[in-house]
């Protein structure tokens, strides 16, 4: 059995863009006509681009040999070009690849990928996702509303969900960490108070933010929202200095989560080896895939660390994300877009089965669903824009700063 052909999927989600403005999907075939899909999460070049780099990368790496070869597959991919370090593009595109490869020898072997990890540890997997607006919420105010977030909370552990994560303190700008504004800081501890009131003790508190905040700003900001007790505070700061994540740990009384922006084991290693992460968040898509991931998780065990794979994608890194939640001990909760949304499901036959806040471990072979390609197809991305973009404009101090969920059109 070896690999033989690729194909490639562009496909973008209907507004509002829960998941971001597109999805890349790969498609890989076995000379004896065994297929399997992945997602690509790499997203720092455009999708035309990152095309190029997938087919690269499975034609220099991959095409002609064995899906089983993962380990060799994944070395020439990570040494490519007498490199031998941690490739942020490179590795996207091998993790999508790496993924599909699974799904093949699940598919072959008749058997979830989690049975080929080592067994199935976790029989119903905890879910959390952000809280989005109801019917009848005023899109444009939910963001920095503490009461419609409030209510949206509410609603969701209605439905069992028992996390829930917000991120108010924006904006994100690509001009680096800042400190934050005070009119910022205080939205943020009012969203934990509205939230929590709310709730009560019924969920989890998960405070997002993306790294745009300097070492002493997410120090200030996060110990201001102590109080309430989040369960983390996620990505304080920019994830180019590994390092300065340990100062934030070690003053302020939030566990700090981080990880959707790394790659492989070696970035996570120095995340654990300076006490700058206990929860770590790895995009499957992105990390190195399946098997890297699962090293992660293992290094992460070692530290007594815990892992939330993180999901702002397509549905087969949704998949993927609950094989490995399926398998590993030190699982806290994976990430979800609400219940799944219509189009995420959709597009793999409603083959993840989620129910009061928890997600049933996958049990049919290889990743567990299969790509609706037609349906794929039909929603082509035609935009300029990339999967997620930061704001050029710097962090207003005199009017106030707004968020936008999802993944509007650049030109709105």
């Amino acid at each position: 059995m070896r690999l033989s052909d690729l194909e490639i999927f562009v496909t973008a989600p209907p507004p509002p863009g829960w998941g971001g403005r597109y999805w890349i999907f790969v498609k890989l075939t076995t000379d004896c006509g065994i297929t399997g899909y992945g997602e690509v999460y790499a997203a720092s070049v455009g999708p035309e681009a990152m095309r190029a780099v997938i087919a690269d990368v499975f034609a220099r790496h991959m095409q002609g040999e064995t899906p089983e070869n993962i380990e060799l597959m994944f070395r020439r991919a990570y040494s490519s070009g007498f490199t031998q370090r941690p490739d942020l593009t490179v590795m996207g595109a091998f993790s999508g690849l790496e993924m599909a490869c699974w799904d093949i020898i699940g598919k072959a072997h008749d058997r979830p990928v989690h049975a080929l990890l080592g067994g199935r540890m976790n029989a119903r997997i905890r879910s959390y996702s952000y809280i989005y607006p109801l019917p009848g919420h005023d899109m444009a105010a939910f963001w920095t509303s503490p009461e419609l977030a409030a209510e949206s909370a509410l609603a969701m552990v209605e439905q069992g969900f028992t996390a829930l994560k917000f991120d108010p303190a924006g904006p994100y700008t690509l001009r680096g960490g800042h400190q934050p504004s005070m009119r910022d800081i205080e939205t943020s501890a009012a969203f934990c108070r509205e939230i929590r009131r709310a709730v009560g003790d019924r969920a989890d508190l998960l405070f997002g933010t993306h790294g745009q905040f300097t070492t002493d700003g997410a120090i200030r900001l996060g110990r201001r929202l102590e109080e309430f007790d989040p369960l983390w505070f996620e990505e304080p700061i920019p994830p180019d200095n590994l390092l300065e994540f340990a100062r934030v740990a070690q003053a302020v009384r939030i566990p700090v989560a981080t990880g959707e922006r790394l790659t492989t084991k070696a970035e996570f290693a120095t995340l654990l080896r300076t006490g700058g992460a206990s929860i770590l968040q790895p995009a499957l898509g992105r990390s190195g895939g399946i098997l890297e991931t699962k090293k992660i998780a293992g290094m992460a065990e070692a530290f007594n660390a815990q892992m939330a794979p993180h999901l702002y994608a397509g549905p087969v890194e949704w998949a993927a994300n609950l094989q490995l939640a399926a398998n590993i001990p030190n699982l806290l909760v994976v990430e979800t877009i609400g219940t799944g949304g219509d189009f995420h499901q959709q597009l793999i036959g409603n083959a993840i089965t989620w129910e009061e806040g928890f997600i049933h471990a996958p049990e049919a072979p290889g990743l567990g669903i299969a790509l609706d390609e037609e349906l794929a197809r039909a929603h082509p991305y035609t935009g300029t824009g990339l999967h997620l973009e930061m704001q050029e404009a710097p962090c207003n101090y005199a009017e106030g700063n707004s968020f936008i969920g999802g993944a509007p059109p650049v030109e709105a």
